[in-house]
C-alpha cells in the first residue's frame, strides 16, 4: 500500500513542505530511500528498523521505497525521521486507519523507540500553516515551542508507543489528550542598568542616540574606560520587544541549536559578543557539518551585536559586514541554494587607541607610531562610513568612580527611546520597508531632513572642511534628525547637527580631513 505522510525540512530560516511517500510491495525484503537525500536523511532508515524492533513492532519482509518529494529539492537533517516511521506503519500495518493528510509530522527517532528534539520546529510549524495542514506532531520536548504557532493543533509525542496509540484510533485525533495552549507573553529581564554607569555622560548620550534612532556605534577609549559597560547596557534602552520580532528571534535561535530547553519564546533582545578570532563564516553564516547555518549576526538580530577589540578582527570578517550592515539581511549562496537569514541589528564596536589601550599617556604607552597607526587603520574608512556614531570614551575620574550619584537608569532612556521611536513611527507610516532614522535612503533623507538656509550653510562649511563624503554627510543628516527627535523639535538646528558632526571625530583622526588612508 502507498502512505502519503505531510513534513517540512528547513531552508536557511523558513521551512519547506516535503511529501513523505512510503510504498510497500511483495518481493525481496530492501529498503531505499530516494528524493535528493543526505546520508543523515538515508541512515533514518537503520534508525527506524532498529527502533521499530526495539518497540516490540516486528516487521514482516516487505519491499519499502521511500521517496521525500519533491524530489529536485535537498533535504538534510534528521527531522523527517517520525515522517518516515509513520509512512512505514501506515503502509504495512493500518491499511485501514483514518486519514492523516490534515498533520504534518517532524521529529528525530532514537534507537530505543524515543522521539528525539529537532531544531527549528517553531519555523517547521509555521510552514505546516502555511500550507494550509490542521495541526502537527512533534517531539513532547518540543511542544511548548511548537504550540507558539497559533490555530494549529499540536501533539506531542515522546515514544514509538505513544505514535502507534495515535494513528491506530478510527476516529480522529481529537480523542488523543492535547497540551493547553502556552502563555506567550514575553516578560524582559536584564541584569544590567545604565544607573551602573559613572563618569561617562557622553558616552551614555551617544547609546541613547544609537537606540533611538537605530545607529550604530563604535566606541574608543583607554582600556578600562567603561566601553563594554556602555555597550552591554544598550538592550535595556530599546524598545520592548513585539510579538513579531519575538518569534523572529526565536526561529533563529530554533534553528541553530540554541533555544533553551522547554522555552517557547525567548524574553529579552539578544546580546551577542564574539570573540574577535572568530571565523568570517561563524561571523555571517556559512556551511556547517549539518547543513548552513546562521551566524553571529543573525543570533544578534533584534538585539545587539558587540565586537570588542574591533582591529583585532580579521579583515575579511570586518569587510563581511559591509552588506549585511545596509540590507539588514545576510545572504549565502551555496551549490543547493541560496539562503537568507535575518541581520537587523545594533552594530556596536569598540576599539582601544593603541595595541596596549593607554596612548596617549606615554608613561604607560610605549607602543611606535607605526604601530599605533597599523593597529588604528585595521577599520577601513568604506566600515566606519557605515558607522553612525564615532565616540571617544574618556577615562573615568576618581571623583565620578567614588560617587554616590547614579547616571540616569535605563527605564529613564528608554523611556525617551520610545518618544523618539512614537514620531519616527508617525514619520515613516507611509513607508513599508523604514522603522527607524538609520534605515532611511536618500530619497527619503531629501524629504524627511530638510535644512533651513542658517543650517546649510552651517553643514556646508564642514562638508569642506572635512572633505565628507556623500555617505558620511547623509549619516550625519540622519543621526542630527535623531537628536532632534529625541528633542521632540520637528526641523532640524544648527544644535542638532554640530553634535551630529562631533559624532565623526575618530574618522578624521584615523583618516584626516582629506579622508585619504
Amino acid at each position: 500500500m502507498l502512505a502519503k505522510i505531510n513534513s517540512a525540512g528547513l531552508s536557511g530560516l523558513d521551512g519547506y513542505s516535503v511529501s513523505v511517500e512510503v510504498d510497500e510491495s511483495h518481493g525481496l525484503p530492501r529498503s531505499v530511500i530516494v528524493g535528493n537525500v543526505s546520508p543523515s536523511v538515508r541512515e533514518a532508515l537503520e534508525r527506524c528498523d532498529v527502533a521499530l524492533r526495539n518497540a516490540q513492532i516486528s516487521m514482516p519482509p516487505r519491499r519499502l521505497t521511500i521517496n521525500l518529494a519533491p524530489a529536485d529539492r535537498r533535504k538534510d537533517g534528521t527531522c523527517f525521521d517520525l515522517a518516515i516511521v509513520t509512512g512505514i506503519l501506515r503502509s504495512v500495518f493500518l491499511t485501514d486507519s483514518f486519514s492523516l493528510d490534515a498533520y504534518g509530522f517532524i521529529g528525530e527517532l532514537g534507537l530505543d523507540g524515543s522521539i528525539k528534539h529537532v531544531n527549528g520546529v517553531l519555523s517547521l510549524v509555521s510552514e505546516m500553516k502555511r500550507a494550509g495542514l490542521r495541526g502537527a506532531v512533534v517531539p513532547l520536548v518540543d511542544i511548548q515551542e511548537a504550540l507558539v504557532v497559533e490555530d494549529m493543533d499540536i501533539i506531542g509525542v515522546e515514544h514509538l508507543v505513544d505514535l502507534c496509540n495515535l494513528i491506530e484510533s478510527k476516529e480522529s485525533f481529537l480523542r488523543y489528550p492535547r497540551e493547553e495552549a502556552v502563555q506567550t507573553e514575553v516578560h524582559e529581564s536584564y541584569a544590567v542598568d545604565f544607573a551602573e554607569v559613572h563618569g561617562q555622560s557622553y558616552g551614555v548620550r551617544a547609546a541613547l542616540i544609537a537606540a533611538a534612532g537605530g545607529h550604530n556605534l563604535l566606541l574608543s577609549g583607554v582600556a578600562g574606560s567603561g566601553k563594554t559597560m556602555i555597550a552591554k547596557r544598550i538592550p535595556t534602552i530599546l524598545p520592548p520587544l513585539s510579538r513579531e520580532e519575538n518569534i523572529e528571534i526565536t526561529k533563529v535561535y530554533s534553528v541553530a541549536g540554541l533555544l533553551p530547553p522547554g522555552q517557547s519564546l525567548l524574553n529579552h533582545r539578544p546580546f551577542r559578543t564574539p570573540h574577535h578570532t572568530i571565523t568570517t563564516a561563524a561571523l555571517v553564516g556559512g556551511s556547517a557539518q549539518g547543513g548552513v547555518v546562521p551566524g553571529e549576526l543573525a543570533l544578534a538580530s533584534r538585539g545587539v551585536l558587540f565586537l570588542d577589540e574591533l582591529p583585532l578582527f580579521s579583515k575579511a570578517s570586518i569587510e563581511s559586514l559591509r552588506q549585511p550592515i545596509e540590507e539588514k539581511q545576510v545572504i549565502i549562496s551555496r551549490l543547493n541554494g541560496t539562503f537568507r537569514y535575518p541581520a537587523d541589528c545594533l552594530l556596536v564596536a569598540a576599539m582601544n587607541p593603541c595595541p596596549c589601550g593607554y596612548f596617549p599617556d606615554r608613561n604607560k604607552c610605549q607602543c611606535t607610531e607605526s604601530q599605533i597607526r597599523q593597529y588604528q587603520r585595521g577599520i577601513s574608512k568604506p566600515i566606519l562610513e557605515r558607522i553612525d556614531l564615532c565616540v571617544e570614551a574618556s577615562p573615568v575620574a576618581f571623583a565620578d568612580a567614588v560617587s554616590k550619584d547614579s547616571g540616569p537608569s535605563s527605564a529613564e532612556l528608554r523611556a525617551q527611546v520610545l518618544r523618539a521611536r512614537e514620531i519616527q513611527t508617525a514619520r515613516f507610516r507611509g513607508e513599508s520597508k523604514i522603522r527607524v532614522n538609520a534605515e532611511m535612503g536618500i530619497r527619503e533623507i531629501e524629504r524627511y531632513c530638510t535644512l533651513g538656509s542658517k543650517e546649510l550653510a552651517f553643514i556646508g562649511r564642514i562638508f569642506q572642511l572635512r572633505s565628507m563624503s556623500m555617505r558620511t554627510y547623509h549619516k550625519v543628516l540622519k543621526v542630527a534628525r535623531t537628536i532632534a527627535d529625541l528633542e521632540e523639535e520637528e526641523r532640524i538646528q544648527i544644535a542638532h547637527l554640530s553634535e551630529a558632526v562631533n559624532y565623526r571625530g575618530i574618522e578624521d583622526q584615523l583618516y584626516g580631513t582629506g579622508g585619504k588612508p
